[in-house]
């Protein structure tokens, strides 16, 4: 390949600023590679080539480099960005390879070009068995060459354009996965974005899509640049002017302006870097120092206490966690910890019960599950008596063959009961459950903000959430048990006194067909004759005629010669609706009346005392204990713990080995964001003084 003519200019310049630029340009690379092992908020300026697969990224980046470099790009097959330090050396007649050490990031391994293909081989048949198939960390490479320009590119893997047909799912997959990567690496104001597409039709472009956005607006601020530059506005031919070399020179020319522009901005971000590991140094020497079974129990009994303090801050009250992380509108809590549903499918309307949209967490959250089963169970009626089951409960009793209409009101009435109101009771123990489940990692969250974590403590830590959690799942179920026992008793024997709140309200019911109803009742019992024509299920067509007629009979009865005609009245309807309801199994409209209000009566008196009993004790057995035993019960399993086998609990030699690789890999960026800090900090000194000088 021919010789750029743009070294030609370079090799005329004196030493110093030849020198300068190339220190710039190491130290911009050492930066790079800093940002991508340490994960550093800051990255160095660089040209990202963005393209489908086979459109010809490879060509391109080789044409660039000045010589072939296999398996650069190559589709699918490149499964993670690839980053290459090209810089100019005129004295190497080569390409000089190097390699970023994964054992030593600081270090780079001098490589030939084969072996550099093996690796990348390598890397890319492993992503490949991972689940993902694609990592957003770079592979390092620099490259020194008498022909390569002062550039960095990263080369991105090809975006894919995958079929719609369903059979094409597992590349559908992969096209996105690759270009979410490839979007992420766009996000970095710092790099200069190449697009680059084999496209005969430009209309039809795919490529040029996702990125026209960001480049657009620059693309046109570049061409008034130039037009006020030259003042004139371009030709149609010095625009369509394009080329390899001049893609070089104008590549290198703005990376270089990058560079000088960004230099004052890297220090004062090398600086609070600097700070920030240096603090992680001492943090990770302190916990080094106090590695010995005293000092770990005794922070192990501190972050006990802390741990509860936070959790009863949360039944509580408190704001300091941010509810748009870990707060639940009602709706998510229902999804996660189960709705209030009855026997007929149906949910209560969220939007009815207040605060349904808020998102909530801790004691707001609990108060607020409360009071949708209070909606949701209070409002619940008593689900429809047939006939059928009138009479299958009204059964034969064990020494004579009467019907007792109020036992069968009983069994009808505590089977609804128990059918009905038992699914509530473990929803409610399921979503309160979660709630307090929830109160661990939002615990977690205050304790690491407030600097009180014990980070790298997972066994111990872990230990604590696991008795946390069967703690909460034990309480529970106990509780949950407690309801039970609870709804049992109330659904297995009817005692009135707990069913006769609504008696006044019964017994003007039954006034308000007693009178007519009671008339036909004894009108059955008295004449018989005339009570063959009245229909079992219905009052029938002739009830005003049968009506009168036993009107007619009742006040014949009533106005007897007898001078205890009133008594004998009495006594009559007595034995009459004895004969009625005892000896009558034709279930008539007045006895399915009553059994019906009968049911309703002790359905609704159930219902009521279940959301008492159940709200109280859940109160009382599950949130309570978590204020007044939890404490006590976490503190006998720390305490038994750190008697059974310290050092298991906190990992102590595996804690050692980490927090000496942590303080290993601490030291050395802090050796290299040094090392940077003077160096972008002689650039700096050095550009400031060629400015005073030029100025001069």
């Amino acid at each position: 390949m021919e010789k750029d003519s743009s070294k030609d200019a370079n090799s005329n310049n004196t030493d110093p600023e030849m020198e300068a630029q190339w220190r710039l340009y190491e130290a911009y690379n050492e930066l790079h590679g800093l940002a991508q092992e340490f994960e550093t908020p800051f990255d160095a300026p660089a040209v990202l080539m963005v393209g489908h697969q086979t459109d010809g990224k490879s060509a391109l980046v080789e044409a660039l480099m000045g010589f072939q470099f296999n398996h650069v790009g190559g589709g699918t097959k490149t499964r993670c960005p690839i980053t290459l330090h090209m810089k100019y050396n005129p004295d190497c007649h080569s390409p000089l390879c190097h390699l970023l050490a994964g054992s030593d990031p600081s270090v780079f391994q001098e490589k030939s070009l084969q072996e550099i293909q093996a690796y990348i081989e390598a890397e890319n048949m492993r992503l490949e068995q991972e689940p993902y198939q694609f990592s957003s960390k770079e592979i390092i490479i620099r490259i020194e060459y008498k022909y390569c320009p002062n550039l960095t590119i990263i080369d991105t893997p090809g975006l894919i354009a995958p079929a719609p047909a369903r059979k094409n799912r597992s590349l559908q997959a992969q096209a996105r996965a690759v270009e979410s990567m490839v979007r992420a690496k766009m996000q970095h104001k710092e790099f200069i974005i190449l697009c680059l597409e084999d496209c005969n039709d430009w209309s039809n472009a795919t490529t040029r899509r996702i990125v026209m956005q960001a480049i657009y607006l620059r693309e046109m601020e570049d061409i008034t640049a130039l037009e006020e530059k030259l003042g004139r506005s371009l030709s149609k031919q010095e625009r369509s002017r394009i080329g390899v070399s001049s893609l070089r020179l104008f590549l290198e020319e703005l990376l270089q302006k990058r560079y000088m522009d960004s230099v004052p901005m890297i220090i004062p971000l090398l600086e609070k870097e600097y700070r920030s590991t240096t603090r992680k140094l001492i943090e990770i020497n302190q916990e080094l120092s106090t590695l010995d079974v005293v000092k770990l129990k005794e922070k192990g009994r501190a972050f006990h206490d802390l741990f509860l303090t936070k959790l009863s801050n949360l039944l509580k009250g408190t704001v300091i966690a941010p509810p748009d992380k870990f707060g639940e509108t009602l709706q998510d809590e229902r999804v996660n910890g189960g709705a209030f549903i009855g026997s007929d499918g149906l949910q209560f309307p969220y939007k009815l019960i207040p605060n349904a949209g808020m998102r909530l967490y801790g004691g707001a959250q609990y108060h607020r599950a409360m009071a949708e089963f209070r909606f949701v169970v209070g409002g619940f009626k008593c689900p429809p008596i047939t006939r059928e089951e009138i009479v299958n409960a009204c059964g034969v009793e064990d020494i004579h063959d009467g019907t007792n209409y109020s036992r069968t009101a009983c069994v009808i009435a505590v089977a609804k009961a128990r059918d009905t109101f038992e699914p509530f009771l473990h929803q409610l123990g399921d979503r309160l459950l979660h709630i307090l489940k929830r109160l661990l990692p939002i615990s977690v969250y205050l304790l690491q903000k407030e600097g009180e974590y014990l980070s790298g403590h997972e066994v111990f830590l872990k230990r604590v959430a696991s008795a946390f959690n069967n703690f909460a799942e034990s309480t529970e179920r106990s509780c949950r048990e407690k309801c039970m026992e609870d709804l049992v008793s109330t659904t297995r024997y009817v005692t009135w006194s707990l069913h006769n709140k609504n008696r006044a309200g019964l017994r003007q019911f039954l006034d308000s067909f007693g009178g007519s109803e009671q008339s036909t009742v004894v009108g059955n019992s008295v004449s018989a004759n005339l009570s063959q024509d009245l229909p079992s299920g219905s009052p029938g067509n002739d009830r005003q005629d049968t009506k009168s007629k036993l009107e007619v009979k009742l006040n014949h009865l009533a106005l007897g010669n007898d001078s205890n005609g009133s008594i004998q009245t009495t006594e009559t309807r007595l034995a009459d609706l004895l004969d009625s309801t005892l000896w009558n199994r034709r279930l008539g409209p007045s006895s399915e009346r009553i059994v019906y209000a009968l049911v309703q009566q002790i359905f609704h008196g159930i219902r009521e005392y279940f959301l008492a009993s159940a709200e109280l004790k859940f109160n009382c057995f599950l949130l309570m204990p978590v204020v007044d035993k939890l404490p006590a019960l976490l503190r006998e399993d720390l305490e038994s713990a750190f008697e059974e086998d310290v050092e298991n609990v906190f990992d102590i030699t595996n804690l050692q080995h980490s927090l000496g690789q942590r303080k290993r890999e601490a030291e050395i960026e802090l050796k290299r964001i040094q090392r940077l800090k003077e160096k972008f900090r002689q650039i700096h000194e050095y550009l400031n003084s060629n400015q005073a000088m030029l100025r001069v």
